[in-house]
């Protein structure tokens, strides 16, 4: 803790010994979230508790409660219930910091979220609800330090891409039985909308979504949040650690883009408009998460003079998506947009006046590129002249900020004109793993400057490349790896096979990323290995690291 050219689905998408005992142990506490069978037996506060969105002084606080059986997730039935909230200093509330009452109703289908103020900075709480005569399990939480405060070291678990039907959520037991870690970052995709069937894993479907139907409207997604907040792993980490999350794609539609999706069909499903006002409404009401009156997902979080990170929502404002081929033309365009024109003067701001030492940005979608191959820009000039083909190369993912690069070019040039420094891309979104620099000029790296570096983490349990490909792990994907590697200098790191999740080290000189992999995501007692380490020092690049940092 704080002290002192092919689409995404059918191919991306789709102290050691101490940490991985420690890794592999079941929490077993019932301190912490709730064991099954209390759980079932708790049946006003059977989604359990979370916390996120840490602030020196106040953090948000979260249940649901279930007044009776026909008031049940997204049934819009139910008498409002009184809920009292209590945050203590111990975890026996024998002093308890701060206090209060809410009131839960159908119009927020009983979700309880409660953003508390007046408590210490950089310290350790303890959070409960009580409502019907019962009480919820006991959370814990942590607030950010003081803004003039200089931690010795943050560490964050990393993770995105939770798929119900593909696997059970063993990623997310391992990192709530470490006890190092300040916060948990997803990055989206933290359910998904899919019909039963039609998105599982490498195994099929272990266990079917509810509804059984596509989401689509309010009461769906409602639906859909509460059946994740079921997962006892999910859950578990959720009463341990608080949560900085924003959205991908998957918690309103694939291929999201500000006027529609890929997979919404306006003459089936209604307007893009009100299917995705009906998502953002459940994901406010079931997330963690601290947004104004705006609704706005972007946002930026300070530990102390260390580390300040910058949540980005890169679907809500992005022009659509570009296809392969013809498409290409149009990807230097720079009237395309994947952030919108404020964030993107949001986040540039921010980064040229971070008064920390570390600028960490949550990034939904790859921004190294990833092209076939990076050429030399005299020659992609006669190639888009002629052909067509994108100023830094064929894209392989038009998704990613590869569709977008007049923004990309726009930001990574902001840092390096600016001389910002040390600047970290987390990124989820394409169930593989990698470590980038981040060159302004890929086809002349190293030699052209690096704006940052980037690490990608792969999914919780949705489809790797090995899960598409169905061949055996560590087979044919070595095969795309290297080449991937060799014909983008820039990346440092890919794995296309395993689940798992990331943990980030940060400290006044470095900062390291640890992949872990858990062994089989159709087990749900999964184990989990130390899979990679790559880290980077202050002003410096990309290096190896032998070992996660203990």
């Amino acid at each position: 803790m704080i002290s002192g050219p092919f689409d995404r689905r059918s191919a991306l998408k789709g102290g050691t010994a101490a940490i991985l005992a420690g890794g592999a142990a079941a929490v077993a506490s019932p301190l912490f979230g709730a064991p099954a069978l209390a759980r079932a037996e708790n049946v006003v506060f059977r989604h359990g508790v979370a916390s996120g969105d840490p602030l020196p002084g106040g953090v948000i606080v979260w249940t649901r409660v279930t007044p009776s059986e026909d008031a049940l997730p997204g049934s819009g039935s139910g008498d409002p219930v009184s809920v009292r909230w209590e945050v203590a200093g111990d975890a026996d509330f024998g002093s308890i910091a701060a206090s209060g009452t809410h009131t839960a109703t159908a119009g927020a289908d009983h979700t309880v979220k409660v953003d508390v103020s007046g408590l210490d900075a950089g310290r350790e709480y303890f959070y409960r609800f009580t409502a019907l005569g019962q009480t919820s399990p006991v959370g814990r939480t942590r607030t950010a330090p003081a803004e003039s405060a200089t931690p010795d070291r943050l560490r964050l678990g990393v993770v995105s891409c939770a798929n119900w039907e593909a696997g059970y959520f063993g990623a997310y037991r391992h990192l709530a039985a470490r006890e190092d870690l300040d916060v948990v970052v997803h990055l989206g995709d933290y359910l998904y909308e899919y019909p039963r069937g039609e998105y599982g894993g490498r195994a099929g479907s272990v266990r079917w979504h509810e509804p059984a139907h596509l989401i689509v409207s309010l009461a769906d997604y409602r639906i859909r949040h509460a059946q994740y907040k079921t997962d006892p792993d999910l859950s578990n980490l959720h009463a341990r650690v608080p949560f900085v999350c924003t959205w991908d794609d998957h918690e309103t539609a694939d291929n999201a883009w500000s006027n529609g999706s890929e997979d919404h069909d306006p003459a089936t499903q209604g307007s893009w408009a009100d299917r995705r006002a009906a998502a953002l409404q459940a994901y406010l009401e079931w997330m963690p998460v601290r947004t104004g009156g705006d609704k706005r997902l972007y946002r930026r979080l300070r530990f102390g003079t260390l580390a300040e990170l910058s949540m980005l929502d890169l679907r809500t404002y992005r022009s659509e998506q570009l296809h392969a081929g013809p498409g290409w033309r149009d990807v230097d365009s720079p009237d395309r947009t994947i952030t919108g024109k404020d964030q993107m003067d949001w986040v540039t701001a921010g980064l040229v006046s971070a008064p920390v030492t570390w600028k960490v940005i949550g990034n939904p979608v790859m921004i190294a590129p990833l092209t076939v191959p990076p050429l030399d820009p005299a020659v992609t000039a006669a190639l888009t002249e002629t052909i067509g083909i994108p100023d830094q190369g064929i894209p392989v993912n038009l998704d990613q900020w590869d569709g977008y690069t007049a923004d990309r070019q726009k930001l990574l040039h902001t840092i390096v004109d600016n001389q910002v420094s040390d600047v970290v891309f987390l990124t989820g979104d394409i169930h593989t793993s990698w470590a980038a620099d981040l060159p302004l000029v890929a086809a002349t790296y190293p030699g052209s400057p690096t704006a940052g570096v980037e690490f990608v983490v792969p999914s919780i349990t949705s489809q790797s490349v090995g899960d598409i490909t169905k061949t055996p792990p560590r087979t044919t994907s070595v095969a795309a790896e290297t080449a991937l590697v060799s014909v983008n200098r820039h990346l440092r790191y890919t794995e296309l096979d395993s689940h798992g999740y990331g943990v980030l080290h940060i400290d006044a000189d470095q900062t390291q990323m640890d992949w872990f992999y858990v062994t089989d995501i159709a087990d749900p007692n999964t184990g989990v290995r130390h899979g990679a380490s790559f880290g980077t020092r202050r002003g410096g690049r990309l290096e190896p690291r032998a070992t996660p940092v203990v």
